[in-house]
């Protein structure tokens, strides 16, 4: 509809005075005739300027302000001139500068993930969670596989992505949280790790009720006692879920057998399971790791020893664990949720620093009933398969 001086509402003057209709006028560049009319994309390419906001803004009609709140995804902004500005970006090719905007406001916008051997599958779980849910939240993120979890390689790793970063989320740590560094900025860190902090937010599995769970699910089968294939020492995990199982034999008074010690691979469990399947007075075995699990199995199959006829076996993760023979019972962990909570608590933190106090927020496991366990002595596998 014609504005009231007679010109289209589409007319505009460009700052030199001209009027354009829809595109602004230009000089003709190189390859360009005179009077054609070049879209600011084209321009890009034809006069050596890259799109801007304000020609975002002109085409949506509305300020290059709104422009710039719904690329920082505010909520202040009416969904009707958000989704034109939208149309507009995608017409004209817009993508915004993340460098100049972080001049110009201090931020980033990038968040950094610290972990150590983060191919190992709860690192990779997790990971591929915080990934997935920074992406819902339009933050790129910036990862670094430390070469060992000693502290010095971590305060190195932590301090070389502070530089980059708006926060950092360390995964799964194995030093003392005090040696922790991000150098000068000084900034938000949330952790993957099942101990209390004073100092950060901390996220993880809560490893002592899992093994909890599965000790006592083989007590109450009627097994007189459990042996354990544990983890490496220098794993806090590990020591964690040991620890659990020695104190749930202490209070049902059973008697507490000595540790295999594994290195969660499936050849650490395969080796300690070739002792176990010469011992006939093992009746039931739990893995800190379905992987030794699997290993386990497989030496006790290679032995005569049948499972769970023989000797009952349990894991910890829940990673494939319906698809091994016999399908094996476990205690699950929701690594999807120690990464989404990870990402929540970071984003808290970045929005209000002095504001959130730092606490200590355990996913819960469950204890996964299959084929793998049944009492001493059984004639046949249990036919349990249900979630505990």
């Amino acid at each position: 509809m014609p504005a009231k001086d007679g010109r289209s509402r589409a007319a505009r003057l460009t700052s030199d005075g001209d009027r354009v209709s829809g595109t602004r006028k230009h000089s003709p560049g190189r390859g360009e005739r005179a009077g054609e009319s070049v879209s600011p994309g084209a321009r890009s390419h034809a006069g050596g300027r890259g799109v801007s906001i304000r020609d975002v803004a002109a085409l949506a009609e509305v300020s290059a302000q709104t422009v710039s709140r719904v690329v920082r995804g505010q909520s202040n902004v009416r969904e009707q001139t958000a989704r034109r500005v939208r149309e507009a970006m995608d017409q004209l090719g817009y993508v915004p500068n993340r460098a100049a905007r972080a001049l110009r406001s201090g931020s980033l916008g990038t968040i950094g993930v610290v972990g150590h051997q983060l191919s190992r599958t709860g690192e990779a779980h997790i990971t591929e969670a915080v990934i997935a849910a920074l992406r819902e939240h339009d933050r790129p993120v910036t990862l670094v596989d430390a070469p060992s979890s000693n502290p010095e390689d971590i305060s190195r790793a932590l301090e070389f992505l502070g530089q980059y970063v708006d926060g950092l989320i360390v995964l799964r740590l194995e030093t003392p949280m005090a040696a922790l560094s991000s150098g000068g900025r000084n900034l938000p860190i949330v952790l993957s790790d099942f101990r209390p902090s004073v100092r950060y937010t901390v996220v993880g599995s809560d490893q002592a009720a899992g093994t909890r769970a599965a000790v006592s699910h083989l007590l109450e089968l009627g097994h007189e006692t459990v042996h354990h294939i544990a983890g490496p020492t220098h794993s806090l995990q590990a020591l964690a879920r040991e620890r659990a199982w020695m104190e749930t034999l202490w209070e049902t008074g059973r008697s507490v057998p000595p540790v295999f010690r594994g290195d969660w691979t499936p050849r650490s469990g395969y080796q300690l399971g070739q002792r176990i399947a010469d011992n006939p007075d093992i009746t039931a075995v739990y893995c800190a790791n379905d992987e030794m699990a699997l290993g386990l199995l497989r030496a006790l199959y290679e032995a005569g020893r049948r499972v769970p006829e023989d000797v009952s076996v349990i894991g910890f993760d829940n990673l494939m664990a319906e698809w091994l023979w016999p399908p094996l019972t476990t205690i699950s962990q929701d690594f999807a949720a120690v990464g989404r909570n990870l990402v929540s608590a970071l984003l808290a933190v970045m929005e209000d620093p002095d504001g959130v106090q730092p606490q200590q927020i355990l996913v819960p496991t469950q204890l996964v009933v299959r084929e793998s366990t049944a009492p001493p002595h059984a004639t046949g596998p249990s036919t349990l398969h249900r979630v505990l």
